[in-house]
């Protein structure tokens, strides 16, 4: 579940906590969301975090926001929000040009050394940024925008796949619904949103979606797509 437009509000800490209850293993905030809200929102719902809940959170979205020193302190203040001495997964947000790809992720890499950090991730890479990256650690996920209309990652999903990454689409659902998926939500007695999800997890065995909702009635919705099983048939009609 994504939680960009998470605040910090005592309805906010319930649904965070109600969405957990429901289902939902996987919370995806960053630094900047909410002016940093988001992050407070899920230290104060969910620390200590459950063993069996991944909060990734991520750091470096502006450019000179990749230095080592900047970072660093990132990291510090997004634990001190999360309320928690580890977070599971921390992406390096973007990979910007005024600072060495091997520099911002070795600083995470220190963090992951020293215990702040458990597994680490990249946003809106190539496969090339991919291979570079898992020369400095060990990438667990990759995070690009990715949904049935904005198809520009192929290459990096199939590479994900292969490698045994995690393919995280940032804005999984597409705004233009193609033809088909009507009829196909109908014989599913299941909602398009259901079925474009659907699609995803069928698209490779390491995607995971993270559709952002502030509403409960929707968590519990996305998390039904789980169950849908499409044919060869509907997958091609989709695309």
């Amino acid at each position: 579940m994504g939680s960009n437009r998470l605040s910090h509000t005592d309805e906010h800490v319930s649904f965070i906590r109600e969405a957990v209850g429901a289902g939902i293993r996987h919370i995806d905030t960053a630094y900047l969301y909410a002016g940093g809200e988001s992050e407070t929102t899920i230290g104060a719902a969910l620390s200590p975090v459950p063993d069996d809940v991944v909060v990734a959170t991520k750091g470096g979205y502006q450019p000179g926001e990749g230095r080592p020193e900047v970072l660093r302190a990132q990291i510090d203040e997004s634990l001190r929000r999360l309320r928690s001495d580890t977070i599971d997964l921390y992406y390096l947000h973007r990979i910007h040009p005024d600072t060495p790809l091997e520099d911002s992720l070795g600083t995470i890499k220190e963090a992951q050394d020293a215990g702040k950090v458990r597994h680490v991730g990249i946003s809106d890479v190539t496969v090339e940024e991919i291979v570079q990256a898992r020369q400095v650690v060990t990438i667990a996920a990759v995070q690009n925008h990715y949904n049935l209309a904005e198809r520009n990652y192929e290459l990096e999903v199939d590479r994900c796949t292969a490698q045994g990454i995690v393919f995280v689409p940032y804005f999984p659902l597409r705004p233009d619904p193609p033809p088909a998926l009507g009829s196909i939500a109908e014989h599913h007695g299941a909602t398009p949103n259901q079925i474009v999800l659907a699609w995803l997890l069928r698209r490779s065995p390491t995607m995971l979606p993270i559709p952002g909702t502030l509403s409960l009635a929707h968590a519990k919705e996305n998390l039904e797509a789980l169950t849908i099983e499409l044919t060869d048939e509907e997958v091609q009609e989709l695309v």
